[in-house]
């Protein structure tokens, strides 16, 4: 029988790996759950709850030292994997493009690892996405943000006292948090335009309410797994153009565009924040990779010009209870593919899945995409 080891994140991550309700699901593969004694805390989440799941409480060495498998939200530290011991497993969200230290004490612990970053964008695999699933997260949050922030109202108003026009919305990229943020900035009653590079959302965005801004002669990748590419010098100068005369009218703008393991495209230029309307709110999600505005700086708050602009990337620990709920289904989902009927691992490496989330096994980076230098032939 697997055991599954469940950790207490390290702050700010206040989110948790499983919930009790997918620490029943995963006993009922017949496999035991060991969890870190206030391991759901900071998601509010008791240890009575797990243990009526049928989870057993532990301290956190013993946990390693109990546990076949170990489940995350983000990566572990390299020393905690180098003291865990060989031939283990890891799951969670292990930031392969920066983790270049974890993935050496992987290799050398021999830890089979699955990055769920890397899950291939499928119909199969969309119940394991974790990615999409803390995106919508981001793209509500983002909004509500924003409306605290702006010194107007969202929606329109005919009061007594005059008609107040409801607010402007412009949201850059049209991915999982972009359309989220539509939805969420259309129920609050704003007029919502929509950059994005990718032709094949804007019926999305149109069915959301909102009007796409479309630059003509974009490069589009259909092997890019849904994600927006990098554009061409003459592309990029009529894009800046085009998002800077629609941000000079918007009270908000939302920045949500992000190229998987490169910098973020700037899509904000200084001079378009300065020609913004003073009080505009400008919150960018792509702030950990660089930021889609040129004045982001990563989990601050920056006035310039009169002009808000609050970069942060990690919305989901602000609101941990249901982000929880739902990467914890997505990861429990992935997970029952490695347990067999038995409550024992096995690794079908036959299913996609499988095989294109795997980061290491057997002493080895197995992904392509992840290889070090010095294992290149």
């Amino acid at each position: 029988m697997m055991i599954i080891g469940l950790l207490k994140e390290k702050m700010p991550e206040t989110r948790v790996a499983l919930t009790p309700e997918t620490v029943k699901t995963l006993i009922q593969q017949k496999v035991e759950v060991a969890f870190e004694h206030g391991a759901g805390d900071h998601s509010f989440f008791r240890d009575q709850d797990f243990e009526q799941a049928g989870a057993k409480p532990y301290g956190r060495d013993e946990v390693f030292s109990r546990a076949d498998c170990i489940v995350t939200v983000g990566p572990l530290p390299p020393e905690e994997v180098a003291a865990w011991g060989n031939e283990k497993i890891l799951i969670g969200t292990l930031d392969p493009y920066n983790g270049e230290s974890l993935i050496r004490q992987l290799v050398k612990n021999r830890i089979t690892s699955f990055s769920l970053e890397l899950l291939p964008r499928t119909s199969l695999a969309q119940s394991m996405d974790v990615l999409s699933s803390m995106a919508t997260v981001s793209g509500y949050r983002a909004v509500l943000e924003a409306a605290m922030h702006l010194p107007r109202f969202f929606p329109m108003f005919m009061t007594a006292a005059g008609t107040i026009k409801p607010a402007k919305v412009l949201i850059l990229g049209a991915g999982v948090a972009g359309l989220q943020a539509i939805a969420t900035a259309r129920r609050l009653g704003a007029v919502v335009e929509v950059f994005d590079v990718r032709s094949a959302v804007k019926e999305e965005v149109h069915s959301l309410g909102a009007k796409f801004i479309e630059v003509e002669g974009a490069v589009e990748d259909k092997g890019a797994g849904g994600y927006a590419v990098e554009q061409a010098g003459d592309f990029k100068a009529r894009q800046g153009e085009l998002i800077q005369k629609h941000a000079e009218k918007a009270d908000v703008v939302i920045c949500t565009a992000q190229i998987p393991g490169k910098k973020a495209p700037i899509l904000l230029q200084r001079k378009t924040v300065e020609a913004m309307q003073p009080g505009s709110v400008v919150i960018d999600l792509a702030a950990s990779s660089g930021g889609n505005c040129e004045l982001s700086r990563n989990n601050e708050h920056v006035v310039h010009h009169g002009v808000t602009i609050i970069g942060r990337s990690n919305y989901p620990v602000s609101l941990q209870l249901d982000a929880s709920r739902m990467y914890s289904n997505n990861l429990t989902n992935f997970t029952r593919l490695l347990i067999d009927p038995d409550g024992d691992l096995k690794l079908n490496w036959n299913d996609e899945i499988v095989k294109n989330t795997c980061l290491t096994h057997d002493g080895a980076i197995v992904h392509e995409k992840f290889k070090l230098p010095d294992q290149h032939s």
